[in-house]
């Protein structure tokens, strides 16, 4: 009777011989990290940014209500307080909000340009991956194709 060959230690063997490459993991990850930490770096401005004109146009507007809140001789001073303390908050607000939209604007385009410049990286280094790895696979391929064949050879032989 014919000894079968081991079917278990063949397909191990096979799968051993198909590379795996975790540099291309860690590159990838160091990728996303250094990514992740550009884009932290541009939240973290604007939010400061934006803190700081928070903070200015609420120290402004409480300066106006003291103005507008102190007694007046005249009742028409209280018409008159009230359309200088609205005309103040318009001018605060059209420049305020001015200051945020630059602000969103920056971010915009310091986000667009990591993003562009994270894809490109992410492109060649997925295509050096999978150059390498096709090499690779083509090398355990040919390789796992030839013991294969011997072990077909062999098995036929007895």
């Amino acid at each position: 009777m014919a000894k079968t060959d081991d079917m278990t230690k063949m397909m191990k063997d096979m799968m051993g011989a198909f590379p795996v490459d975790m540099s291309a993991m860690q590159e990838t990850f160091k990728t996303q990290a250094s990514l992740g930490e550009k884009m932290s770096k541009v939240a973290v401005e604007a939010a400061e940014k934006s803190t700081e004109i928070s903070s200015k146009w609420t120290k402004e507007t409480l300066a106006k209500v003291a103005a507008f809140a102190s007694a007046k001789d005249e009742p028409t001073d209280y018409t008159s307080a009230m359309t200088a303390f609205a005309s103040a908050q318009a001018e605060l607000a059209t420049e305020n909000m001015a200051a945020f939209a630059e602000i969103a604007k920056k971010v915009q385009m310091e986000t667009v340009d990591l993003m562009l410049a994270a894809g490109k990286d992410m492109g060649e280094d997925m295509t050096a991956a999978a150059k390498k790895a096709t090499d690779e696979l083509t090398s355990a391929a040919k390789k796992a194709t030839d013991e294969v064949t011997a072990a077909t050879k062999k098995a036929t032989a007895k």
